[in-house]
């Protein structure tokens, strides 16, 4: 997307977010997820809680998709010290494939929802979407422990979630946890590609680019791809037909 076309997309704001500072709410999180249709690398979840009796606007932040790399890079420093708390957690490949998408999103965002609660517990948490992933399930064991050890219960968010269709794009909380999360994905994923140069980590990020999946057709998958999802252009026996993601 050009300069010109991102000064023409308007800026999210803290309009809604403030909406519940109306309804008694001082900690609002902005919760907003990247790589869930990526062919490798985890998925990331990125929680950023704003404190509603003192926070202002933060000139530049966009949803993640709309800025270049070195714009989103510049940000993070910026939105770490604006919001009161702030932090990024991942699933892995092999939590996607073994738990399924969803429980794997859920899995991440326990993760940076426990980051946060060492600083602040946030009053309400606003999702981007249409789909609450984030709040905690009793009945799912989220987190493994050692092989041959029970699972042991995520905390998870157990704040009330509020879905909203393109939030990244209008709520401000949200689009800087886009960027956080987006940001520390990216990095790992560059890190992995030093030892995966066929893969171009570095560059595809880890999603379904015409030459990442001839890499996988020539090389076969690493520890690192989503093993049950169709990853390459020739069948593989027991991989699913279509990617299991968005």
């Amino acid at each position: 997307m050009t300069a010109a076309r991102r000064k023409r997309t308007a800026a999210p704001n803290l309009t809604f977010e403030r909406t519940f500072g109306e309804q008694g709410h001082r900690f609002v999180a902005g919760c907003d997820e990247v790589g869930r249709g990526a062919l490798a690398g985890p998925v990331s979840v990125g929680i950023v809680v704003v404190d509603l009796y003192s926070v202002a606007g933060l000139r530049g932040v966009r949803d993640s998709k709309l800025l270049a790399a070195a714009e989103r890079e510049a940000l993070v420093p910026r939105i770490r010290r604006w919001a009161v708390a702030s932090a990024v957690g991942h699933a892995s490949a092999a939590e996607i494939d073994a738990l399924g998408l969803l429980p794997a999103l859920r899995t991440a965002g326990s993760r940076a929802w426990d980051g946060v609660l060492r600083t602040v517990s946030p009053d309400v948490v606003v999702l981007d979407g249409n789909h609450d992933w984030l709040s905690a399930r009793q009945q799912e064991p989220l987190f493994l422990t050692d092989e041959g050890a029970p699972p042991v219960e995520a905390r998870g968010c157990t704040a009330p979630v509020h879905t909203r269709i393109k939030a990244d794009l209008t709520c401000l909380s949200v689009a800087a946890a886009s960027v956080l999360a987006k940001v520390e994905r990216d990095a790992y994923m560059v890190t992995l590609s030093g030892d995966h140069a066929a893969f171009g980590w570095d560059v595809n990020k880890g999603y379904a680019t015409e030459a990442h999946r001839a890499a996988i057709d020539a090389v076969g998958p690493t520890g690192f791809h989503r093993r049950t999802w169709r990853l390459g252009n020739l069948e593989r026996v027991g991989a699913s037909t279509t990617e299991s993601g968005g």
